[in-house]
């Protein structure tokens, strides 16, 4: 099922997107008589009250109306006010080699603020102090339950679906190295809108198998990135296990699970500009499209 936030009459609903079309839950609930499902209006409300199944179970009746058709509705993230996002750096051999980085023993982790979050089809923002602004198309986790210190046989267990998410950075700041601190990790990654993701949350029972997802990025059409999600270093299951060890994952959090070959900084091509068009497309989800604004 795919699951999504979305604009109607200035406030934010949850829908279930289906055949082109997006059904308003709640509205679709209370004209089925599905009682607990009403009252809600985002799908951050369907994690955090463990509502999930109850959509699932009842998709026949809540996608029985008409529904209003996908194009003509604003898609907002499909998670709104996460608590956490966390990224994960060189999860794929063959970004460690482009940027001739050694494989990490562990997985190696940063962050990035609710200020970065982008919408479907929103504006990335290229500002004047960077010159080196990049794309990363990456495989996005969402938690769908509280856990720490979860087992990595369980870990799934506490996956509510998946997302596309697209890392964009700002390669000259993350370069500016200490000798001993090593890269500028967050101010290389965690600007302002430098986080789309989208179009939607697919959950879990869609994808049984996160490990074998084709992944891939445009600019203006043009393919820069291509691979398959089974070439991670870490699993999916090794990130929500890492990630929870001594911190509590709460329902919406995002893991973001790095990236493939193919950016810009190592290849040698064009660095993001003003008008350019990003599409970062993974196999089961669908493609989050982005358009660039120099500021």
């Amino acid at each position: 099922m795919k699951l999504a936030n979305f604009e109607k009459d200035g406030l934010v609903r949850a829908g279930i997107v289906k055949d082109g079309k997006v059904y308003d839950i709640a509205a679709e609930a209370e004209r089925s008589g599905i009682g607990k499902l009403k009252a809600v209006l985002s799908v951050d409300q369907l994690l955090e009250d463990s509502l999930v199944k109850d959509v699932i179970k009842n998709e026949t009746k809540l996608t029985a109306g008409k529904g209003t058709q996908l194009r003509s509705v604003k898609l907002r993230s499909p998670v709104l006010y996460p608590e956490k996002i966390i990224m994960v750096a060189v999860n794929y051999s063959s970004h460690g080699a482009e940027t001739k980085t050694p494989l990490p023993e562990y997985p190696y982790l940063f962050t990035k603020f609710r200020s970065s979050m982008v919408d479907p089809g929103g504006v990335v923002i290229a500002p004047k102090s960077s010159k080196q602004v990049d794309w990363e198309v990456e495989l996005a986790v969402v938690i769908g339950k509280e856990g720490k210190d979860i087992r990595k046989g369980k870990a799934l267990d506490y996956v509510a679906g998946y997302t596309v998410s697209n890392d964009v950075s700002f390669r000259d700041f993350q370069s500016q190295r200490n000798e001993r601190l090593g890269m500028n990790w967050l101010k290389g990654k965690a600007m302002d809108a430098s986080l789309p993701l989208g179009p939607w949350l697919v959950t879990k029972d869609e994808i049984p198998d996160p490990q074998r997802l084709a992944l891939s990025l445009t600019v203006n059409g043009d393919r820069k990135q291509n691979s398959n999600t089974s070439k991670m270093l870490f699993k999916v299951d090794d990130l929500v296990a890492y990630a929870s060890i001594g911190t509590t994952l709460k329902p919406g959090d995002i893991i973001s699970t790095g990236t493939p070959d193919g950016i810009a900084a190592a290849t040698g091509q064009p660095f993001l500009k003003d008008g350019d068009v990003m599409e970062a497309k993974v196999e089961g989800i669908g493609t989050l499209r982005n358009t660039v604004r120099g500021e």
